[in-house]
């Protein structure tokens, strides 16, 4: 779950919290490896702090100070013997310019023989362990000797730093396993000045001054939390004095202050800021007291309103108190609260959601309108590990799921309405073309999910790669539109069984006869491999009980059971009874694995 309120942000009281930290409420566990040319101490106390606030128990390993590469190059090294799930490098400029002062070489030389010393380490340590890893940039300094026509000499310090920097951005475009830990942009937000303090580092070689220390750290956790899954799915909205200003039923269409230019320009840049969210996968929901009618007309019928009714999933206008309408537009989208941020101008509405909703993310709005982006990008709530072409789709996606269920209504039963559907299945295995968005649906799948196993699109490549290993991919279009990929499963063939040992599918298309169609692709194969048992595994969580008795309705039955709640089930192959589906398939052919 996302933290609905901002962090504790003081590294003195973070720090006093360490010994009496309480785990009981812990539902995950991370281990998390560190290191770098700063000192980590008091990084690493200020992280267990953070991430219990989230609900993870953190482990953590310090390599010795500036010892990175050694820890990388060394096979056997105390990194890979601690076998962490992420890997936090911390570049600190301060040292960064020691090297820089003590150069024999030029300056843009230097730069490249830094760039190679940083991706060499990525490389080495992603083929020892597939651990995410996430490298900091650079703050940049505070030094311009020729002053702003540092900008025209590529020698100097300044423009070392800044391309640096853009130069790490471009390696981890091409390194699925690396993500970047964006420090120069918190320095550029806390301001230079505040950020370095050179007594600290001259002594303790701390990476910048304390106060700020737990925003660095934050921005690790963001990382990691977003590759784990975690992610903001839903912005849901009010409208009068948040869209625009005024009150749509008392002032009119023309009346409200919305304009490009001019009064009303702070809610039409607020617009095409959650615009923008739209266009990257973010919903956007409305949730007004307002008649339907009036809290309509701004979106049909204003000139200069940049977000339209198209760009709404649901939209909850009536004299309903918010929390329940935050409930009904919950249930249309099925996905968890905590994926949710309501944006409201109201102070009692805001309090009012917290109360009854305290799942739900509901960040403080500044008083003046024109402050409203400022606030909720340093809250940093839209962080994500990955981004595919669906998600500018993902609005589509659900306005396709309302108009099927709509539909539905019309006929007679259920197997009439699936076979006008005209659906159409592809299920092939991984390719790199689809390893994005297969390893978003992994990340991010939570209801439909029998284990909720986490994995990169580094770790999804490896299974590609793996000869020993069957992972597929689903993807489903019909009349009403392409769903796009919505399932994925992973099989392993062992001894005389195929192991289930990942299953998920999207929760925009259930009931279609999806999970059937794959269910008989999986027992096919095992049959093809000649294999006696397909044996599947169920690990609850806090969001998949829908699918906790998903294997018995197949002909599964239980065959091990454990104390927190997993499940081991096991079908007879011979026994299987294929399910009847509506659908036309475009199968690729079976791949049989090395070691059926």
């Amino acid at each position: 779950m996302l933290t609905p309120i901002p962090m504790e942000s003081d590294y003195f009281r973070l720090v006093s919290k360490l010994k009496n930290l309480d785990f009981s409420q812990c539902r995950e566990s991370i281990r998390l490896a560190l290191m770098g040319d700063a000192a980590t101490q008091q990084l690493a106390s200020v992280l267990k702090v953070l991430f219990a606030g989230q609900g993870v128990r953190l482990e953590v390993w310090e390599s010795p100070f500036d010892a990175t590469e050694h820890q990388a190059y060394d096979p056997n090294s105390d990194l890979y013997k601690f076998a962490p799930d992420f890997v936090a490098i911390v570049n600190a400029t301060q040292a960064l310019r020691t090297r820089y002062y003590a150069r024999s070489c030029s300056g843009t030389d230097f730069m490249e023989r830094e760039f190679r010393r940083i991706t060499s380490i990525w490389d080495a340590v992603g083929q020892r362990t597939p651990a995410p890893i996430i490298q900091s940039n650079f703050a940049l300094p505070v030094e311009r000797v020729f002053g702003n026509f540092d900008h025209k000499i590529p020698e100097s310090l300044y423009t070392v730093v800044s391309t640096l920097n853009a130069k790490i951005g471009e390696g981890v475009r091409t390194r699925n396993q690396v993500f970047v830990n964006d420090v120069d942009a918190i320095a550029s937000n806390v301001g230079r000045r505040n950020w370095y303090d050179n007594r600290f580092w001259n002594m303790y070689k701390s990476l910048c001054a304390l106060e700020h220390l737990p925003s660095a750290a934050q921005n690790i956790i963001d990382v990691a939390l977003s590759i784990r899954g975690r992610a903001v799915k839903c912005v849901i909205l009010d409208l009068d004095n948040t869209l625009w200003g005024g009150v749509i039923g008392d002032d009119g269409v023309n009346g409200i202050a919305l304009s490009a230019h001019g009064d009303g320009e702070s809610f039409y840049e607020f617009q095409s800021f959650l615009l923008e969210l739209q266009k990257r996968g973010i919903l956007l929901a409305v949730c007004s007291k307002n008649s339907p009618e009036n809290a309509l007309k701004p979106f049909l019928e204003h000139s200069e309103m940049v977000l339209r009714r198209e760009h709404i999933t649901v939209f909850q206008a009536n004299w309903d108190d918010k929390a329940e309408n935050i409930r009904r537009i919950q249930e249309k989208l099925n996905i968890g609260f905590d994926s949710m941020v309501f944006l409201d101008d109201n102070p009692f509405e805001r309090n009012l959601v917290r109360s009854l909703l305290p799942n739900v993310i509901v960040p403080e709005l500044p008083e003046e309108p024109a402050e409203y982006v400022r606030a909720i990008c340093e809250l940093n709530l839209f962080e994500t590990s990955s981004f595919s072409a669906e998600d500018g789709r993902r609005t589509e996606l659900y306005r396709q799921k309302a108009a099927g269920e709509e539909m539905q209504a019309a006929f007679s039963s259920v197997e009439d309405y699936l076979r006008s559907l005209e659906m159409e299945i592809t299920v092939g295995r991984f390719d790199p073309r689809r390893i994005p968005r297969i390893a978003q649906l992994l990340q991010r799948s939570n209801q439909f999910n029998l284990t909720t196993r986490r994995h990169s699109e580094a770790e999804c490549e490896e299974l590609m790669r793996d000869p020993n290993c069957y992972p597929i991919f689903a993807e489903l279009k019909d009349r009403l539109g392409n769903h796009g990929l919505i399932s994925v499963i992973v099989a392993r063939p062992q001894g005389r069984e195929l192991i289930l040992s990942d299953w998920l599918m999207s929760c925009r298309v259930l009931t279609r006869g999806v999970e059937q169609f794959l269910m008989n692709h999986c027992v096919e194969y095992a049959a093809r491999l000649s294999k006696q048992w397909v044996v599947g595994e169920y690990r609850p969580t806090a969001k998949n009980a829908m699918v906790k008795n998903f294997y018995e309705q197949f002909g599964f039955e239980p065959s091990a059971a454990s104390a927190d709640g997993s499940i081991q089930w096991r079908l007879d192959v011979a026994r299987y009874q294929p399910a009847v589906t509506f659908m036309n398939a475009t199968e690729m052919p079976f791949e049989l694995a090395a070691n059926s």
